[in-house]
């Protein structure tokens, strides 16, 4: 009876641990980085100065912004010359805070779309996937003169819908595979921490520049990373000479 309930208890924890990892819906077809440069034609060049078929390389990216915060993180990145991948939120964002919008992509930054209001993409009908993403292309579009190729479902739930609609909207849907909780802590240690606990190669990282711990967390972050052997890159970069494909699912 004992080992009865042990083994069910064993298979409950299984379970919840792939429903974790797999809480993406369906996440059939999902194409890791590796994966994506593997199925590029070998003799094709890396685009940009980074060749993540050789190099150790790591994307950083943050989601939810631009905020108040934003140009203070946009003052280091410039200092280190680091490029991260910046994936924005509409209200209260991207019709907030447009000059910043515009210096990130001044400044060389990829950006990329991360709907109007956060809502759970699988929760909603296909019209209103796509009311949730057109503002935040069309500001982003206006402001930069560049429509994004690349969006991030909120909490990374996805489902076939989405997928269909991402593929008609032109745009590839990046998951991520460290994630430091920052929206639960202020602690920048422990913000810097879980990042390199969890930290691989090839590796996205995934922060919120917005909450007060992170950015000093990036800061520290940097040196130690570069110390370790990795090089930033933007999330495209890390599938080059891949191209990221409009409704496929990328994740680490």
């Amino acid at each position: 009876m004992i080992r009865t309930i042990r083994t069910a208890a064993l298979l409950f924890a299984s379970a919840l641990t792939v429903s974790a990892l797999t809480s993406c819906s369906t996440l059939t077809g999902v194409v890791s980085p590796a994966d994506a440069r593997g199925e590029a034609a070998k003799d094709k060049a890396a685009a940009g100065p980074v060749d993540c078929r050789e190099a150790r390389c790591v994307a950083l990216t943050f989601d939810g912004g631009p905020s108040a915060p934003t140009p203070k993180l946009l003052d280091i990145l410039d200092r280190e010359k680091i490029k991260v991948t910046f994936f924005l939120q509409g209200k209260g964002h991207t019709d907030t805070y447009p000059e910043t919008v515009r210096r990130m992509a001044r400044d060389g930054h990829e950006i990329a779309n991360h709907t109007w209001s956060h809502k759970d993409l699988t929760k909603l009908s296909p019209a209103e996937i796509r009311a949730e993403m057109a503002p935040v292309q069309k500001d982003i579009t206006e402001i930069t003169g560049k429509a994004p190729k690349l969006m991030r479902p909120p909490h990374g739930t996805t489902n076939d819908d989405v997928s269909n609609v991402m593929k008609d909207l032109g745009l590839a849907q990046i998951l991520w595979s460290v994630t430091a909780k920052d929206f639960q802590t202020t602690d920048s240690k422990l913000i810097k921490k879980r990042v390199l606990d969890q930290v691989g190669r090839d590796g996205i990282i995934l922060l919120h520049e917005r909450y007060a711990g992170t950015i000093p967390a990036v800061e520290d972050l940097i040196p130690v990373l570069e110390k370790r052997g990795y090089t930033f890159v933007t999330v495209s970069e890390l599938m080059s000479p891949a191209t990221p494909q409009p409704g496929k699912v990328y994740r680490p």
